[in-house]
């Protein structure tokens, strides 16, 4: 095992040199061995050591396997070819064949190194096979055989390596894709629920800052006149503060993983609270008409959710920029999507110069169309012509698409 461990731990060249060495000494020293007191046709010195020349060409191309896969084969098979056609002696000549053509398959790309390792293998075949032609004993040509089987083998055995490795390398790929989707994935989704936070808390904030900013001006300016109506004006400043802050609990409820209540948090206001709604802009001192029809089957809850806080951020734009007024709130549900209309008379404060609006368009109406894109809608805000200021808005009603 500790020998293991060191060779595993030197240079891939390092690995193919000690191998070449090997595989070279185990050829010429085999081959000698293999045919100690035996008659040969062609000694390994003839032709000025030719013999041991190609035996150790064979090995020693081992070196270069890895980096030069198809020249290694080709090397080794010519030398093969050459030291049969000559009839040198039989031996374990073919062991730097057989790494060279595991190398090809193992080290390629497929197609071509299997092509590449057919046409070899075959042309091998027919040398092998013509140089065995008179070869005695007869029994000899088994050897034959066995190197074209082995030749085979070495051939499956490396398209068999390389197609694992290419498994693995796929799997671990989709692996690592898989795991940077995830994280996207759910970055994503809390990046989506801060803004949602984000913006639940503004329409809450905002409207009712706004309400109370009106509120405690009435307060301040009727104290000393009318105690009455500044008893009023408190009071609604204090359920207005109370039913924001009820309402903030709520929404940032979802960033406490113990909360008070087990778990269970109060839905999210929708359109059945619009009329509370009209109530609390008419006691700052809106004239609030509303012109609602009945929809004809139940709304999404993130459909309504979405237009009630169109309508409080409306609201509470008049509220800030136009003071007392009269409003118009429409709400429209027909087969395929919710249509919103909230219509303003402008500010009173000037009824001679109403041809433009002064209201800015800030993070309130991008929060709205914000809304109605997560639904899949559109949202239109902008200035009437005779004066005063219209947002409108359409939410489907069919959410399948809808990033929620």
């Amino acid at each position: 095992m500790k020998h293991r461990v060191m060779w595993s731990r030197l240079p891939a060249q390092a690995q193919d040199v000690l191998l070449a060495l090997f595989i070279t000494v185990m050829q010429v020293q085999g081959t000698i061995v293999r045919n100690t007191g035996e008659v040969v046709q062609r000694p390994l010195t003839d032709l000025g050591h030719l013999g041991f020349g190609l035996l150790i060409v064979s090995g020693v191309v081992v070196a270069v396997r890895r980096r030069w896969p198809v020249p290694a084969f080709v090397t080794a098979a010519l030398a093969s070819s050459v030291y049969y056609s000559l009839d040198f002696p039989d031996g374990p000549g073919w062991l730097g064949l057989f790494v060279a053509l595991y190398t090809l398959t193992a080290y390629g790309d497929g197609r071509r190194s299997l092509v590449i390792a057919g046409v070899g293998t075959s042309v091998l075949t027919a040398v092998w096979l013509v140089a065995a032609a008179d070869i005695e004993p007869r029994a000899a040509v088994g050897w034959v055989f066995f190197r074209i089987g082995a030749s085979v083998m070495s051939a499956a055995l490396g398209e068999s390596v390389r197609t694992r490795q290419v498994i693995a390398t796929e799997a671990q790929e989709r692996a690592e894709l898989a795991e940077r989707t995830r994280e996207e994935e759910a970055r994503a989704r809390v990046d989506a629920e801060r803004l949602r936070i984000a913006r639940e808390v503004h329409d809450t904030v905002a409207h009712a800052i706004a309400i109370i900013n009106v509120q405690s001006g009435v307060t301040a300016h009727v104290l000393d006149k009318r105690p009455d109506v500044a008893r009023e004006a408190l009071h609604a400043i204090e359920q207005t503060s109370s039913r924001a802050l009820h309402e903030m609990r709520a929404i940032l409820g979802v960033l406490r993983d113990d909360n008070g209540d087990d778990g269970r948090r109060e839905p999210y206001p929708g359109l059945g609270q619009i009329d509370e709604l009209a109530a609390k802009a008419r006691e700052a001192g809106l004239e609030v008409e509303l012109e609602e029809t009945s929809p004809a089957a139940p709304l999404p809850s993130a459909v309504g959710s979405a237009a009630y806080r169109i309508v409080q951020e409306s609201i509470t734009n008049v509220v800030r920029h136009a003071g007392p007024t009269r409003v118009t709130v429409a709400l429209n549900p027909g087969i395929e999507a919710l249509e919103i209309r909230v219509t303003d008379e402008g500010s009173r404060a000037a009824p001679g110069h109403r041809s433009a609006d002064p209201r800015p368009a800030g993070r309130g109406i991008l929060g709205m169309r914000e809304r109605c894109q997560l639904l899949g809608g559109e949202l239109d805000a902008g200035p009437l012509p005779g004066g005063g200021f219209e947002v409108r808005a359409r939410l489907p009603l069919a959410l399948s698409g809808a990033r929620l």
